[in-house]
């Protein structure tokens, strides 16, 4: 089975996390309070929700931040209503991107994203104008360092329902359809499998090679400032790095 594995991303969105963990408790509560609009308190019963929880520890967020999050959404006000608006456009070098945000000010976001775009030799597109290079698929990643077999983890994998399996020399990239995905998760933490990472969204199905050294450096910057706005939850691109 073939693909490509977004470790790499991952590592790094990992690495930007936990240089600024107070930002990244302020998106998770505000990924907590649009879960918690959509399907209730509850994480057994509301799935989105029991993803973003999971997301939460995975960041180490408190337990106590946790439930006051959740608390605080399921008596939440008008002001605290975010609207998720997906932004599209390319970077330099060609470079497809998506900048999933969660705003309470869509012209704030707006412009902000584009002056993102703007500063590092990108364009910021109108919707559609990227999307197409990108498929809706969920991603399961588990370490190999804890699951070293495997022939085992991918039986395990294709046997809950996974429609691709990638494996990588540090991880296990487990794919699944978009109505799949929390199946596939549920079945593989029930036979004892924990995750380094998992999301459901936007994968690109062809990658852009970029090899110039200052295009890359640029390509970092404009991450790295998507990454720090407030109003971004997550960045998908089809950069090969």
């Amino acid at each position: 089975m073939s693909g490509h594995s977004k470790w790499s991303n991952i590592k790094r969105k990992k690495e930007a996390s936990d240089a600024a963990k107070g930002a990244v408790f302020t998106k998770v509560a505000k990924e907590i309070a649009v879960a918690v609009k959509a399907g209730g308190p509850d994480p057994d019963g509301n799935s989105r929700l029991k993803d973003v929880i999971a997301k939460a520890k995975a960041a180490n967020m408190p337990n106590d931040n946790i439930m006051r999050a959740i608390k605080k959404a399921a008596g939440a006000g008008e002001g605290d209503d975010y609207e998720e608006i997906v932004y599209e456009g390319y970077g330099p070098g060609g470079v497809a991107i998506m900048v999933r945000t969660l705003t309470n000010n869509r012209n704030r976001t707006a412009a902000d994203v584009r002056h993102i775009f703007d500063k590092h030799n990108g364009n910021m597109g109108v919707s559609g104008s990227v999307s197409f290079m990108f498929e809706e698929k969920g991603s399961i990643v588990i370490s190999r360092e804890d699951f070293e077999d495997e022939d085992t983890v991918m039986m395990d994998a294709l046997d809950s329902g996974a429609s691709d399996f990638i494996p990588d020399e540090d991880c296990y990239e487990v794919v699944t359809e978009p109505d799949t995905y929390y199946e596939v998760k549920d079945a593989l933490e029930a036979k004892g499998y924990s995750f380094v990472d998992s999301s459901l969204g936007p994968v690109a199905t062809t990658m852009a090679d970029v090899q110039d050294s200052e295009t890359c450096e640029l390509l970092e910057k404009m991450l790295d400032k998507f990454e720090e706005n407030d109003d971004v939850q997550e960045v998908y691109h089809n950069w090969d790095n």
